[in-house]
């Protein structure tokens, strides 16, 4: 029986059960496509890609890949055909959905939406906010966060956690009607861990609800919806080794069975004549069209694949890495970690940084096109929060202005990979 079967069945697991999911969490951490990719360097040399750029995409997993595989033979358009081909896919997209509620611990009544990615979740779900509600969201998000919101009131970067949740608590209060307070639990530039239990406390205190951006999140840690009293939370396949182009949004039904469809066709319907009459579910009223079932298949494998290898081993190897990936950082003269709450702060595996005499986008071209690493640079899809880690105040952009290099870690990391980005970045201090 699978641990998806038991998670379902409202019973509990018998011991036969338990010590085969037991057995299944000690499975090896699955290797990852791309592991044995050689990129030229400087000279013409071929050497192994050391990829530090997970926080962006991560790279597929085996597991992933082989379900897509076999899905192959089968595959077909979902909940419109009588076919076999058409309901065997109809089957593994919807047990997707029971897969991916699962994985991020939901209520059995929660809503799980396929989406493209988080950004695609977010507007989905700004659309379907209730008449006059006020949204509340730091400076600190990631864009695809902070811009969906059509009456928004931003905070400014708090100085430590604690200052986050008297932030909320204190605007929040000052707010009438449906409100919104929306936070991310691992920032994409920091890497740093949010207090979303205590904001959600915060935000349910004052009648309001919290949504929030997970994709840093749970490629790297167990999430639980339902043990956290989040309302919303939404998520990327391709930061979570499943990269197909699906993401889910995954939360209360009412909000979403009571907003405009998200987009307007074929599946989002009851009947259409000279009115329409819209699918009161919220699944088929906001996956209108032919969905991407490959995708959604990816994106359950992959959360299959995490939750059967435990998380335990997950944690500590990626702990481990990002330690020795700081420690080596502080070493060298010229090279600034950028943080909010200090380096003490838990955070999962991204580490963002400056060289002093190098723009952002100089270290990246020297690190790949050098030593064959690949890490980010720029804002990261968060402007306002990485001027304000780097006191700047210009308007630029992507062109190497205020902004800065970011290494992330995950699955396929290994130690050679964050020493040769130490031992590269102390050389090109020293030129």
């Amino acid at each position: 029986m699978s641990t998806l079967t038991i998670f379902n069945s409202g019973r509990a697991a018998t011991a036969e059960e338990s010590s085969a999911t037991a057995t299944q969490q000690r499975r090896p951490i699955p290797a990852v496509l791309g592991a044995d990719l050689e990129v030229p360097v400087k000279g013409g040399r071929l050497v192994g890609y050391a990829n530090l750029d997970y926080a962006a995409s991560a790279p597929c997993l085996e597991p992933v890949s082989a379900a897509v595989t076999a899905a192959l033979p089968a595959y077909s358009s979902v909940h419109r055909g009588a076919g076999y081909a058409s309901q065997l896919t109809t089957a593994r997209y919807e047990q997707a959905r029971h897969t991916v509620r699962a994985f991020v611990g939901a209520r059995p009544d929660d809503a799980v939406i396929f989406t493209r990615n988080t950004t695609d979740a977010t507007n989905l779900l700004a659309g379907c906010l209730p008449e006059g509600c006020t949204t509340v969201v730091f400076d600190t998000e990631h864009h695809a966060s902070l811009l969906p919101w059509p009456n928004a009131v931003r905070l400014a970067p708090p100085a430590f956690p604690g200052e986050a949740v008297r932030a909320a608590d204190e605007t929040l209060a000052a707010i009438d009607g449906p409100k919104l307070l929306v936070v991310t639990a691992a920032s994409n530039v920091t890497g740093e861990l949010w207090p979303i239990a205590a904001l959600a406390h915060i935000a349910h205190r004052h009648g309001a609800r919290i949504f929030v951006d997970a994709a840093q999140y749970v490629p790297h840690r167990k999430l639980n919806l339902t043990a956290l009293d989040l309302d919303y939370i939404a998520f990327s396949g391709h930061k979570l080794y499943a990269p197909f182009g699906a993401g889910a949004l995954v939360g209360r039904r009412d909000w979403l069975a009571a907003g405009e469809p998200y987009l307007k066709g074929g599946g989002a319907v009851r009947s259409v004549g000279e009115s329409v009459e819209w699918h009161d579910d919220p699944e088929p009223r906001h996956e209108a069209g032919t969905p991407n079932v490959l995708g959604a298949i990816a994106l359950a494998a992959a959360c299959d694949a995490l939750t059967a290898t435990g998380w335990t081993e997950l944690v500590r190897e990626e702990e481990r890495l990002l330690a020795r990936l700081r420690a080596g950082l502080a070493s060298i003269d010229g090279v600034r970690e950028l943080s909010l709450w200090g380096p003490d702060h838990p955070r999962v595996g991204i580490v963002s940084f400056t060289v002093d005499g190098y723009s952002a986008r100089e270290v990246a071209e020297v690190l790949s096109g050098e030593y064959g690493i690949g890490v980010r640079d720029g804002k990261f899809c968060a402007h306002p929060f990485v001027r304000h880690l780097l006191g700047a105040s210009d308007g630029g952009c992507e062109d190497g202005t205020a902004s800065a290099v970011r290494a992330s870690i995950g699955i396929g990391t290994t130690q050679e990979h964050v020493d040769r980005l130490v031992s590269a970045l102390r050389d090109l201090v020293s030129r």
